[in-house]
């Protein structure tokens, strides 16, 4: 069963109102693996529609999900009662950044906004969080990954002012990576423009 504020959040984007944004985030507790799941799966039937699959929603159950969320690697973003957007956060990528050095960064994954919460706040909110808990952490940078070929995606990121680190070969895939500097830029980060449900590679 759906919360009143996200049937209000719906109503509001079908009348092409404003969606009145107060966005808090925190880490997932233990017994919000469906949260989690529910945000990732829409996101995911989203961009299946688009044709451009990025999720199968089969992975992204509660059960499938809870491991990483009892470790404390989710975080949600919240408006009012409502969860609207999901990134998970990690201390290292060896699949992508094997050559990264120990600690120089956080790495961003799972990242995604209902559409509801399409338009920049949300997703602006995730990366100032992701981007405060890199510094906190003693990092200098927020690192992501997705697919080169994904060239709407990587513009996603780029407006929120990460930058194109290089590209790695992944498998049959070429990822490009990017990465923001937090220590300087922790209190800019913004996003003017996210359409869509915001997703990162993996």
């Amino acid at each position: 069963m759906r919360s009143v504020p996200l049937e209000y959040a719906q109503k509001c984007a079908t009348q092409g109102a404003r969606f009145p944004m107060d966005i808090e985030v925190r880490e997932a507790a233990p017994n919000e693996a469906g949260f989690v799941s529910e945000v990732l799966t829409e996101a995911a039937l989203w961009l299946r529609e688009r044709k451009a699959p990025l999720w199968s929603p089969e992975e992204l159950s509660p059960a499938s999900v809870a491991p990483e969320v009892r470790l404390g690697l989710f975080f949600l973003a919240w408006w009012k009662t409502t969860p609207v957007g999901v990134m998970r956060l990690t201390s290292a990528d060896p699949l992508c950044w094997p050559d990264a050095e120990r600690g120089e960064a956080l790495y961003l994954h799972s990242f995604a906004v209902r559409r509801v919460a399409s338009g920049g706040r949300a997703s602006s909110a995730l990366v100032r969080a992701a981007a405060h808990r890199a510094v906190a952490r003693g990092a200098r940078y927020l690192r992501l990954d997705c697919e080169a070929a994904r060239p709407r995606l990587r513009r996603v990121y780029e407006r929120f002012g990460f930058r194109h680190h290089s590209q790695r070969v992944v498998g049959p895939f070429v990822v490009s990576r990017y990465e923001l500097l937090c220590a300087r830029r922790v209190g800019l980060v913004s996003c003017t423009h996210a359409a869509g449900s915001s997703c990162s590679g993996r």
